[in-house]
């Protein structure tokens, strides 16, 4: 199993979910992985933590680990949003799960002295956990408006679609072919 482990960009606002389009290109390359979408609308990273435990115990074969985002637009400071990634990091290594973390960055009108230190926060934690990472989830979507919900923050079905190619191209190296996972 692969949890997709986040907020509404993992969760959702449409009905095909990058996780839907993950589970497909998962079985159309003869993978054998069930996805589990434990995305929730509106998380941020303290309800992350509040929920990881849920994710442990399922004891998956990979967490793709989404959040952020919210805190962000909420204005968190970026050392408490770190900090809290860093505890969901801790418990899934801790656990001997693979995590894969998923970046975010701000709209600009954030201003530089929050969005830096918000958009570095990624890097930091990846290197410190060396566990592999997605700089930007929204990477190849995000400029596109019509692969983009009107919000301009969550990808419509096309968008989600290219979210989930980019993942599985990411994390096609952590994956095993064959029997049920």
């Amino acid at each position: 199993m692969i949890v997709a482990f986040g907020d509404s960009l993992t969760a959702g606002v449409v009905e095909n979910t990058y996780p839907d389009y993950l589970q497909q290109l998962l079985d159309e390359h003869g993978y054998s992985y069930r996805v589990d979408n434990q995305g929730v609308s509106g998380d941020t990273t303290t309800d992350g933590l509040a929920r990881i435990g849920n994710v442990t115990a399922a004891h998956p074969a990979l967490v793709v680990l989404e959040f952020g985002g919210n805190d962000g637009l909420r204005g968190i400071p970026v050392t408490a949003t770190k900090q809290n990634m860093e505890e969901m990091v801790s418990r899934l290594k801790e656990a001997k799960i693979p995590v894969v973390l998923a970046g975010i960055t701000l709209p600009p009108n954030y201003g530089p002295d929050y969005v830096q230190p918000f958009t570095a926060m990624f890097p930091e934690v990846a290197k410190k956990f060396n566990v592999r990472l997605l700089p930007f989830i929204l990477l190849h979507v995000y400029q596109h408006g019509d692969m983009m919900q009107p919000d301009g923050i969550h990808p419509n079905g096309v968008g989600n679609r290219v979210v989930a190619q980019d993942i599985f191209a990411f994390i096609k190296p952590l994956l095993l072919k064959g029997a049920a996972h």
